[in-house]
């Protein structure tokens, strides 16, 4: 009975955020609504809400967590850097010539975009207002030029370093260390940020080369719907702007990145360098005054805010959860479905690919994952693989129709003349090469932990 109670409090969840509420207080708010219920009629235990207070102290006191505005502001200031601009200006004289080489350019910079931002809405508003005009007056088939801008933008959910895996780097760790000592092992091994990364670093790049062979097929089979483009002469050698476009940005990257993969520095102290980096990038790009410092900064509060403000509310909601019985509820379906550790990855796949059309990636990872994932690790799924197949689920829920977040995005920013239907179009066959990703990374599970391996041993 009392776990049946929690998923009706999961589904009146899903009815108050559906009625336009803020995530964290529908979390939060629906969460008490039937704690108070529960206690008059005996169903819960208000001794549950007594551990609130110190797991709040616990976020307040997690240093991977401080990574999380550091590499905000990274991100929200090289998106008003007009790094990508350049990049795209360059990377498309580099490549114009050649049919699809206008797609080849957005897939490339979008790579290089969601390797510094990490910020899915931001890159997607930001190609397409930069590349999409473009696109189109260079007569490219419209759906195409939609779904390559918003595969790319989507990039940022899997190619470190990620908002998304800083998040989900977290969690998996708290719940590897939870499922190991349900196992009994006192002595817990750890799944770090840096983990995560080095196990996204392959699939990243293999989904990169997948959409540009996409792209490859459709200008050799399909010539007119992705045509060449007349390259003007400029008086810089394009070799030079290229190296002046690319290197900044590719430096600042492989630092923030290399150092937490080589294990020199923590997510917070990498995070900490890119944000001075972005702030120097700024600089450098003459987009730097005081105005812009607080336009990022005040971005920056409001997206943590958010992010820290979802954390609390989903924290009081997986108390609540539990307290009527949930957690043990969804172990005893999982455990009991036919096919054991297939059958069960395969329902919270599915049914976390089916959340991603109504919540963001931030309620996901505080709210299901916390629940579903000590219950598959007590089954023996490696973390780092969980974690990455979580991530490429949640990319692909970005991307479907009618409710993925990135077609929305583009839909904001395209123009009229662009048909919803068109943009739906388009992203069907980058919808099919990332579950073509996820069927080979379910296969090839060393796909994702061969490189944490080879660097960390484990």
């Amino acid at each position: 009975m009392d776990g049946s109670i929690a998923l009706w409090m999961f589904a009146a969840v899903f009815i108050v955020l559906l009625m336009g509420y803020p995530v964290a207080l529908s979390l939060a708010g629906t969460a008490l609504a039937f704690a108070c219920a529960g206690d008059y009629l005996g169903y819960f235990d208000y001794a549950f809400l007594e551990a609130l207070p110190n797991r709040l102290f616990g976020i307040i006191e997690n240093d991977t967590l401080i990574a999380v505005p550091l590499f905000i502001f990274m991100g929200v200031m090289l998106e008003k850097s007009d790094i990508a601009a350049g990049l795209l200006e360059n990377m498309s004289k580099l490549f114009g010539r050649l049919p699809g080489g206008l797609g080849f350019s957005v897939v490339l910079v979008g790579m290089l975009m969601a390797a510094s931002t990490g910020i899915v809405g931001a890159t997607v508003v930001t190609m397409g207002l930069l590349s999409l005009p473009t696109m189109l007056n260079r007569q490219y088939d419209p759906a195409l030029a939609c779904g390559t801008i918003c595969a790319s933008g989507t990039l940022g959910q899997i190619i470190p370093p990620s908002i998304v895996l800083v998040l989900l780097g977290e969690v998996i760790s708290s719940a590897y260390q939870q499922a190991q000592l349900d196992m009994g092992i006192f002595a817990p091994d750890t799944v770090s940020v840096g983990d995560l990364f080095a196990g996204a670093l392959l699939p990243g790049l293999l989904l990169v080369m997948l959409y540009i062979l996409y792209l490859t097929a459709v200008a050799f089979f399909k010539p007119q719907a992705c045509p060449p483009i007349v390259v003007q002469q400029d008086d810089q050698p394009l070799l030079l702007a290229l190296i002046k476009d690319l290197l900044p940005p590719l430096v600042l990257i492989i630092s923030v990145l290399g150092s937490i993969i080589a294990g020199i520095a923590t997510p917070t102290e990498a995070a900490s360098v890119g944000a001075m980096g972005a702030v120097f990038l700024a600089a450098l790009n003459e987009q730097l005054s005081v105005d812009q410092l607080k336009k990022v900064s005040r971005e920056t509060s409001h997206v943590t805010s958010m992010v820290f403000f979802i954390l609390i509310g989903a924290s009081l909601f997986s108390l609540v959860f539990r307290g009527f019985g949930g957690d043990a509820f969804i172990e005893e379906l999982l455990l009991g479905l036919p096919g054991g550790v297939f059958g069960a990855m395969l329902v919270v796949m599915l049914v976390m690919f089916l959340l991603g059309f109504v919540l963001d990636f931030i309620e996901i990872t505080f709210v299901v994952v916390p629940i579903v994932a000590p219950i598959l690790l007590t089954m023996g799924v490696d973390p780092i693989w969980l974690g990455i197949m979580i991530a490429l689920n949640l990319q692909t829920s970005f991307l479907t129709p009618p409710f993925g977040f990135a077609l929305f995005y583009l839909r904001g920013v395209a123009p009229d003349t662009i048909k919803t239907s068109q943009i739906y179009k388009g992203v069907v066959p980058f919808i099919l090469i990332q579950l073509g990703l996820l069927a080979l990374l379910a296969v090839w599970t060393d796909l994702a932990t061969w490189l944490p391996r080879m660097i960390y041993g484990h």
